[in-house]
């Protein structure tokens, strides 16, 4: 596991992303999409030498600094994965999309109601890939800062939750940023629902590393 150092961020509760230039560029193409200008990438298009730690349709950076948080469940497929960076965390998600458009307009509409009915007031901000989701939730520990953050790419959608400080002050980032632009989708070519989870799995030799640490 790419674990590098610190302690915990708090969780909250996650969602998903705005047609990325990606994506609209694809659309303008005909369907097959010209490499952007930075990521996350689809597969095809994703820079070559780079050192990543590979979860099967999602591919995450080695950069010093960031802890990989990795849950799995006992088959060893990824049902959570956490980047920790000092006071900031980021909890990502990725998901099915259509080929031709994006859905984060919609999932982030869902997400300030679902907010809004639980006295959330939720804020639309400008942000690098879009249309960003903030706001202020409550937690058993306190208020907390949250951010919303999503990218539409070619039949795949990538969520981003940031806590705690990138949440609160989007210019404090930092590494977990250099690492949500140098997420890889290795989207297969499986037909599947609009929204369903891609496919993520523990690299071979830490399932087996897993497995030999559990209990008897």
């Amino acid at each position: 596991m790419f674990s590098r150092k610190r302690d915990a961020a708090k969780h909250v509760r996650a969602a998903d992303a705005p047609p990325s230039a990606a994506l609209a560029s694809s659309l303008a193409a005909g369907g097959e999409a010209p490499a952007p200008e930075f990521g996350p990438w689809d597969a095809k298009h994703a820079p070559e030498g780079v050192q990543r730690l590979d979860l099967g349709s999602l591919q995450i950076p080695a950069i010093e600094g960031v802890e990989v948080r990795v849950q799995a469940n006992p088959e060893g497929g990824v049902e959570q994965v956490v980047l920790v960076d000092g006071e900031s965390a980021l909890q990502l998600g990725v998901f099915a999309a259509p080929k031709t458009e994006g859905i984060w307009d919609e999932v982030r509409a869902e997400i300030v109601a679902a907010m809004t009915s639980d006295g959330v007031a939720p804020q639309e901000v400008a942000g690098k890939y879009g249309t960003e989701l903030r706001a202020r939730v409550t937690t058993p520990e306190g208020p907390a800062d949250v951010r919303f953050v999503g990218v539409d790419g070619p039949r795949w959608m990538i969520r981003a939750l940031y806590q705690g400080a990138a949440a609160a002050d989007p210019g404090r980032e930092g590494v977990l940023g250099e690492v949500l632009s140098g997420l890889v989708v290795v989207r297969d070519d499986e037909p599947r629902p609009v929204r369903e989870p891609l496919p993520m799995r523990l690299p071979k030799e830490m399932a087996q590393q897993g497995q030999a640490d559990a209990p008897a």
